[in-house]
């Protein structure tokens, strides 16, 4: 993370990671605020917004499933200038329905279904296209990069969000987020560095044999095996936290909206902390402990939030000091773990197992979220939670007993 990197003297790299960075601007905005729709604007229940998310959620699940094969065998770019464009043309559909007095939570649910959709392929092809334009020699450093300014908007997105749906109407406040969006597709657009040539040996068999290859692919390399279980755990837990936390947050602490968006936007100070010291700590105590210990003290940190007292200051102070420590932690193992897939697995398959991993954490999630929505009608909103966080050691303790402990550095590509 160093001046010395040549990731900055890498204009291409810079466009990818200027439009990373303006494109997640706008997506913390629809994420935090599209629940803040539904709960002050319509009046969503519990089980609503767990629909909400496993809506989201499923969206992803099937993009997942279908989308590796056709990202291993097609021009990555394209793709995520597409997925850009798509995200803005849908986010656009809010404020007219809003003009014409048709906003429901129907057209909220497909919003964020659609929308998420697109951010999987965006995201799957990402991870594909990444290494092809850096090298693998390059990887770690180039995900630590993006990581801080994913950071960054974790900082500024929620804040920006509690403030737009809190001064505006909901719908208008998504705006800012499909102009992001458009903004991220031209950026890409300048990108001139050559994609490495396609397998033209290989031709496309379907998504059935895509997720087979990739499935197959994840699983037998011991080391990513692991990482794919701990996806898949912490996507079911997490998949309560994504029901609840923001309904847990204005009406079990009382905190408006304004002030849930500055709480969470210190969960990017936390993060940034994280994608500086990701690195550090894996020489430190070696890349799969540190994994596995940041992991568990991610999920022990969000516990801070459901401590906090129903008070001003102190339900602030809870998620403040939640969200610092939950992303400070949370973002160390996102950075290694992707980075020690991209390095481990060929260039030819890193859109399947992308594609296998996010279908795994979309099931696990739609299954939690409906979970969640459930038990929180069922036994509280607080009570959910804690269930949440145990489940949430139960992938880092695995990891622990796995092959990915013993890996102490990362391999050379």
């Amino acid at each position: 993370m160093t001046s010395k990197s040549p990731l900055w003297r890498h204009r291409d790299f810079l466009r990818l990671w200027s439009a990373q960075t303006v494109s997640d601007f706008g997506a913390r905005i629809t994420r935090d605020g599209l629940p803040m729709m539904a709960v002050m604007a319509l009046s969503a229940s519990a089980p609503q917004l767990g629909l909400l998310a496993a809506l989201a959620s499923g969206a992803g699940l099937i993009v997942g499933l279908a989308a590796g094969d056709f990202v291993d065998h097609t021009r990555k770019r394209p793709i995520l200038i597409a997925a850009d464009l798509f995200r803005a043309a849908i986010l656009l559909t809010l404020p007219l329905a809003a003009w014409l007095g048709l906003v429901s939570m129907l057209q909220v649910y497909a919003a964020a279904a659609l929308v998420t959709a697109a951010s999987a392929l965006f995201d799957i092809a990402d991870h594909a296209y990444l290494p092809g334009l850096v090298g693998k020699p390059l990887v770690t450093d180039a995900n630590a990069k993006v990581s801080v300014t994913e950071s960054v908007a974790e900082m500024g997105g929620p804040a920006l969000a509690g403030v737009l749906f809190q001064w505006l109407t909901a719908p208008i406040a998504v705006i800012f987020n499909a102009g992001a969006y458009l903004v991220s597709a031209l950026i890409l657009a300048g990108i001139r560095t050559p994609e490495p040539p396609l397998d033209k040996a290989r031709k496309r068999r379907g998504w059935v044999d895509g997720v087979v290859t990739g499935a197959r692919a994840a699983w037998d390399e011991p080391r990513v095996r692991i990482l794919l279980i701990m996806t898949a755990v912490g996507g079911l837990f997490g998949g309560f936290f994504s029901a609840l936390y923001v309904a847990f947050a204005l009406r079990g602490l009382g905190l408006s909206p304004a002030l849930l968006g500055l709480g969470i936007a210190t969960g990017g100070v936390g993060a940034l902390a994280g994608s500086l010291l990701a690195q550090p700590i894996a020489r430190w105590i070696g890349v799969g402990p540190a994994i596995c210990v940041t992991g568990a003290l991610s999920a022990l940190g969000t516990m801070v939030l459901l401590l906090s007292p129903a008070t001003p200051v102190g339900a602030m102070t809870g998620l403040m000091v939640s969200q610092f420590l939950g992303d400070a932690f949370g973002v160390v193992p996102l950075i290694l773990a992707s980075s020690l897939r991209q390095i481990i697995l060929p260039q030819t398959l890193l859109g399947r197992v992308g594609a296998t991993f996010r279908a795994a954490s979309g099931a696990a999630v739609v299954v939690g979220a409906l979970t969640g929505g459930a038990l929180g009608q069922a036994i509280g909103l607080r009570q959910t939670l804690l269930i949440a966080i145990a489940g949430l050691l139960i992938g880092p303790a695995l990891g622990a007993l796995s092959p990915l402990w013993r890996v102490k550095t990362m391999p050379v590509g």
